[in-house]
């Protein structure tokens, strides 16, 4: 069996940039041990899987794997699928509607400026705290906050947020996915994801986790539309707005890579 195979660096205006994402899709689903094989074998933070709506009406039913785990949402790999669907699958529509396991229908479109952007909910973070997140993080946080498996750790700028080193080990010990965030220079904020309890130690664009940072720095700064940079090592850039209980997240994508996967 040949399927097709396309790799998408997404929230990148440029290649080597942003967050890779392979994309794959279907006639119909694949056994989940066999999609999560293939994201094994590509090694990428995200494989998206699409399977065409029943129907004909243009739209899809997406899934995601890490190389280690199916996941319940994911930003990055979403807006890559789109860029997918826009430039080899025939969609003519304006938006693209994706039916999801796990969190609903998201609709994708392009703004006038030819960014894709995600609709995806707003999650709130609320006040916790992590025995031994300090210690796995290699600095004390201002604040530590959570919702759903997603612990923010808040600190004073960008460039202690650059500069952390976590302990890989121990926050997979702590089966914690982690945003580490501060007000920005010249964005609005920053932010750096490290998920090791799911087979990624440092994701470089995290869309999930800017459902819950989009709300948090909507409130901290007074305002619903901002700019966001995740300064991993690839860099991302993020455009942003708080809309209720639904953020809005758009970026670039960049195709760098077509092919058939050989199954």
């Amino acid at each position: 069996m040949t399927l097709p195979l396309y790799q998408v660096d997404a929230f990148a205006s440029r290649p080597f940039a942003g967050n890779p994402a392979a994309i794959m899709p279907l006639q119909a689903w694949l056994p989940g041990e066999t999609m999560q094989a293939i994201a094994a074998e590509n090694n990428l933070a995200e494989t998206a899987f699409l399977v065409a709506t029943p129907g004909g009406d243009g739209d899809y039913l997406i899934r995601w794997f890490t190389p280690t785990v199916e996941v319940a949402l994911c930003g990055h790999a979403t807006l890559a699928a789109a860029h997918v669907v826009y430039a080899h699958l025939g969609h003519t529509r304006a938006d693209i509607r994706f039916t999801t396991l796990s969190a609903g229908t998201l609709v994708v479109s392009r703004d006038a400026v030819g960014r894709i952007n995600l609709d995806f909910p707003a999650y709130h973070v609320a006040p916790a705290a992590l025995p031994g997140l300090a210690e796995a993080l290699g600095a004390v946080p201002q604040a530590v906050l959570h919702h759903g498996g997603y612990w923010l750790a808040r600190f004073a700028d960008a460039a202690a947020v650059a500069a952390l080193a976590p302990d890989m080990a121990a926050l997979k010990r702590l089966d914690a996915q982690v945003m580490a965030t501060a007000p920005g220079a010249d964005c609005d904020f920053v932010s750096r994801f490290f998920a090791p309890s799911v087979g990624i130690d440092e994701d470089p664009v995290t869309g999930s986790a800017h459902c819950r940072l989009i709300p948090y720095w909507a409130a901290e700064l007074g305002k619903t539309a901002l700019f966001a940079r995740q300064i991993s090592r690839r860099g991302g850039e993020l455009w942003c707005h708080l809309r209720g209980d639904r953020v809005d997240m758009a970026g670039h994508a960049i195709e760098v890579m077509r092919g058939a996967f050989l199954l």
